[in-house]
């Protein structure tokens, strides 16, 4: 090569070099880049590429906000019973979280099930109608009706409101709600506070008003197919152990899909009593006589809610004996067993601080074994009649359902176990429960009253 050449493509080296520099070094507002003598430019905009990161960063952050909110509205979800629940407990006296977590399904504020589909091996033939699933909420939850709709959303076929009492009472003093975590129980001493009847009458109205308005034609008063409002009834603590029911059946019999007469309660000084045989025939005799003059339920006037009772588990053979004698005597509908029960089964359980020994009710898993058994000995002396079982005390599983239904209840009812395991619990039990039945190839009907063979 010759000098001349070489000096010609040294310049020309020289000059791509410098070109190549101011190109980087303009930011990337031209790059220049040769190829085979060929030169070819793209043109780069830093402004667009940083405003396209922040849509797409702040897209993904959007995403992973709105997945996390529905995560945490579902009540399904664990944060529910691990995190919620807990936190709940944690800052809360025991009643003061009992009024909160009300407030909270009365407003709106509390988790859904964003999906309530119920498999149809879960339906349960009682009172005439049919249930979505054997799954309800007991008494004493919902004291004064403020959650009805709520609670039903949240997958239960049944609610029994109340216990209600004809005039105002505060019940007894507090501290009279106690926890027991580590059993996954509470001791109550509530003693029938109500706000009486005219309260939970305007509160009934009012919503019958508005849901009929919406739905003119529903056939159940709880305003949901498969599913049924159950009144609890009580008396005051110095009122009539007769009349004080009859005034229950003439103020909510036409808003009730199910009346429940509330004998047992450990807390209402004598009250237990009128399970005696010759009180408890005259008390469901008067009840139900009563129940037969209503003009019909408001929803449809051609229907009568049935009558059940409600016992407690603290009664010997011969106890329970008599009254299923009542029962059938008085011819009412069914017979709930249980209540809470004044028993201490503490070899059974883990807390063993004071209170244990605090006055009251009992409830939660310790109960089960007692009301089962309860339960088992009542099925004994009804099998032979139409009256329907109704099992609640202890139960917080599917398991623990299907061992009730064996055992002769026709549906289940919680509310103990629901406090601590939160507001998916009755989509998780009802989950359980199509999975046990799956695997015996039975619907729950086919389970009812099976250990009697």
């Amino acid at each position: 090569m010759s000098s001349r050449s070489s000096m010609v493509l040294k310049r020309n080296l020289l000059s791509t070099s410098k070109q190549v520099s101011r190109s980087f070094a303009t930011s990337g507002k031209t790059c220049s880049i040769f190829t085979n003598n060929s030169k070819r430019t793209t043109k780069i905009q830093p402004k667009k590429i940083v405003l396209q990161s922040n849509l797409f960063g702040s897209l993904a952050i959007s995403i992973g906000a709105l997945g996390i909110g529905l995560y945490c509205l579902d009540a399904r979800s664990a944060v529910q019973e691990y995190v919620f629940c807990p936190l709940l407990r944690l800052a809360t006296s025991a009643e003061d979280g009992h009024k909160l977590g009300i407030k909270f399904l009365k407003y709106g504020l509390a988790p859904r099930l964003f999906s309530d589909h119920d498999d149809e091996i879960l339906q349960v033939d009682v009172f005439g109608k049919k249930l979505k699933n054997p799954v309800g909420m007991a008494a004493g939850f919902d004291k004064e009706g403020e959650a009805i709709d709520p609670v039903l959303d949240l997958g239960f076929s049944y609610i029994e409101i109340g216990s209600i009492t004809p005039e105002p009472q505060p019940g007894n003093p507090k501290p009279r709600f106690f926890r027991l975590p580590q059993d996954d129980a509470v001791i109550n001493r509530y003693g029938f506070n109500s706000s009486g009847h005219l309260s939970v009458l305007s509160t009934l109205r009012v919503r019958f008003e508005r849901l009929l308005s919406a739905n003119p034609n529903a056939t159940n008063n709880s305003f949901r197919d498969g599913k049924l409002l159950a009144i609890n009834l009580g008396k005051n603590k110095t009122g009539d152990e007769i009349e004080d029911y009859v005034k229950g059946v003439q103020n909510f019999g036409p808003y009730a899909d199910v009346l429940v007469i509330n004998v047992s309660s450990p807390n209402t000084p004598g009250l237990r009593n009128l399970q005696s045989e010759a009180k408890l025939t005259n008390l469901l005799k008067t009840v139900v006589l009563e129940r037969d003059n209503l003009p019909g339920e408001l929803i449809n006037p051609n229907l009568k809610p049935p009558v059940l009772v409600k016992i407690a588990p603290d009664l010997t053979e011969e106890e329970i004996k008599s009254i299923s004698i009542a029962a059938k005597a008085a011819k009412i509908d069914g017979i709930i067993m249980s209540n809470t029960t004044v028993q201490r089964p503490v070899k059974k359980m883990i807390t063993k601080s004071d209170v244990v020994r605090e006055t009251g009710g009992l409830s939660g898993k310790p109960l089960k074994e007692i009301s089962l058994r309860g339960l088992r000995t009542l099925r004994k002396y009804t099998k032979d009649s139409d009256l329907v079982l109704v099992g609640c005390g202890g139960i917080s599983s599917g398991k623990d359902a299907i061992e009730f239904a064996k055992a002769g209840a026709t549906f289940v009812e919680l509310y103990t176990a629901f406090a601590y395991k939160g507001p998916g619990l009755a989509a998780k039990v009802k989950d359980e429960i199509v999975s046990e039945l799956k695997k015996e190839g039975k619907t729950w009907m086919e389970i009812v009253g099976s250990d009697d063979k």
